[in-house]
């Protein structure tokens, strides 16, 4: 099976890297400065698994990609989406399966809009990365896991193929028969994370610590909760157990990425990650309340308005 990795990056790169090193077919799309590195020096990725390279890493830029690929591993910031999608257009072929592991829900609708709902399939993953000044890939935990599966819940021989090309990759991956709500859960912490670490500013030990700090934290959390209940993916109890204690931690240094990238002046997904969820819950019920979570997103277009208006 010919893959192509969109991107060589933190996430789609680590991912990718695995799958190259046990001599999977894989290319990573990248542009052309990066290939020019990865050509020079390789794809290295830093582990407490173990430390390895992938010495001379097949890649192709945009406008060079010479046929189909069987798989589509798509890996990107929200923010880049469409320009990704013109990109990777020429490897989408007939049987191409594209699978996304990006985070929220709005990117599924674009990828039906531009290949088609049958080759998309839903995907997520939990892991913990960043790319160094000399663009490694470092892993910063031992967390590394990609879920996959087809949205309508059924085993497919789409999904047969990518469970036996990522059976024995280095990390974990598991096929779901569940995997919207799977996504609709990871989407619901995510949002409560991001929106109440970026707006207080502080890691989650640090919001608990504060006076009503815990109870906004649960109250965004509900309200992101409820969301996913209106559109017929209410989150399983186990769920909902495990995320409010990892919210609530004391002493917790948890913080989302998002957080990092404000801290940084970088871009930020606010509306694929905060503004779409709470479009989303507006749409199924208008006069709902949801204080919390409108607060988060306003702050974080906030954050957009200032670092557009100070960059001119």
């Amino acid at each position: 099976m010919r893959v192509l990795v969109v991107g060589a990056g933190a996430t789609g790169g680590y991912f990718g890297a695995r799958l190259a090193a046990a001599g999977r077919d894989v290319t990573f799309l990248v542009r052309p400065a990066r290939a020019a590195r990865l050509g020079q020096s390789g794809l290295s990725v830093r582990s407490p698994l173990g430390d390895f390279r992938i010495e001379a890493p097949k890649t192709v830029t945009a406008g060079a990609i010479p046929a189909p690929f069987d798989l589509v591993l798509l890996s990107c910031k929200a923010y880049d989406l469409a320009g990704a999608l013109d990109d990777v257009a020429p490897a989408v072929g007939p049987d191409t399966m594209v699978l996304p592991i990006l985070n929220g829900m709005a990117h599924l609708d674009a990828l039906d809009a531009r290949f088609g709902a049958e080759r998309i399939l839903g995907g997520s993953c939990a892991i913990a990365a960043t790319l160094s000044a000399e663009g490694d890939i470092v892993q910063i935990s031992e967390l590394h896991a990609l879920t996959f599966g087809e949205r309508g819940g059924a085993p497919s021989e789409c999904t047969g193929r990518v469970a036996s090309l990522m059976e024995g990759a280095g990390f974990a991956a598991r096929p779901s028969d569940r995997i919207l709500l799977e996504m609709w859960e990871k989407w619901v912490f995510l949002a409560t994370l991001a929106g109440g670490t970026c707006l207080m500013r502080a890691p989650v030990g640090d919001i608990v610590a504060a006076p009503g700090g815990r109870d906004w934290m649960l109250g965004l959390f509900e309200e992101c909760r409820t969301i996913a209940e209106a559109a017929g993916h209410a989150p399983r109890e186990k769920f909902l157990e495990g995320s409010r204690k990892t919210l609530t931690a004391p002493g917790s240094a948890f913080t989302a990425s998002m957080l990092r990238d404000i801290e940084k002046g970088a871009r930020i997904e606010a509306d694929h990650i905060v503004g779409d969820l709470l479009a989303r819950g507006r749409a199924a019920d208008p006069k709902g309340a949801r204080p919390h979570l409108a607060a988060a997103y306003t702050h974080l277009k906030a954050y957009e308005s200032r670092r557009a208006r100070e960059r001119g």
